[in-house]
């Protein structure tokens, strides 16, 4: 059995091509994905009754109303110690002063195992209280 088989993520990203192939980096390491293509539907989704994510990865740059940096927030409302990966092709700068505490970032394009390694730290370093698989 896969270590991350059965713990679920949540992509957000609006560039369809890097969407994809996020989603399927993340499905290959063994998560089950969940993406979303705006802020408002991935606050939509992490409010869920039965959302249960084990991270959440999201870009930055979105249509709607809120940015990453905003659903990162509201993703660490609802679960303090949700691991966040930030992707990004311009915003970088700014992570030191909008990103959630305990995140990653990664500068746009980056290489699978990039990902794969920074949301496997970030999983790693989270205290083991809930059962964050479905």
């Amino acid at each position: 059995m896969d270590v991350f088989e059965k713990q679920r993520v949540l992509i957000a990203e609006d560039e369809g091509l890097i969407l994809i192939a996020v989603e399927q980096m993340v499905e290959d390491a063994g998560f089950i994905v969940v993406s979303v293509t705006n802020g408002d539907d991935a606050v939509r989704e992490l409010e869920r009754d039965d959302a249960n994510f084990s991270a959440l990865i999201t870009d930055i740059r979105m249509p709607g109303k809120g940015s990453g940096w905003d659903v990162a927030r509201r993703a660490r409302q609802i679960s303090p110690t949700l691991p966040v990966v930030y992707m990004t092709g311009d915003s970088a700068s700014e992570w030191a002063a909008q990103g959630v505490p305990n995140s990653t970032l990664l500068q746009k394009p980056f290489a699978e195992a990039q990902l794969v390694t920074a949301l496997s730290l970030l999983l790693n370093q989270v205290p083991p209280t809930g059962d964050n698989t479905v």
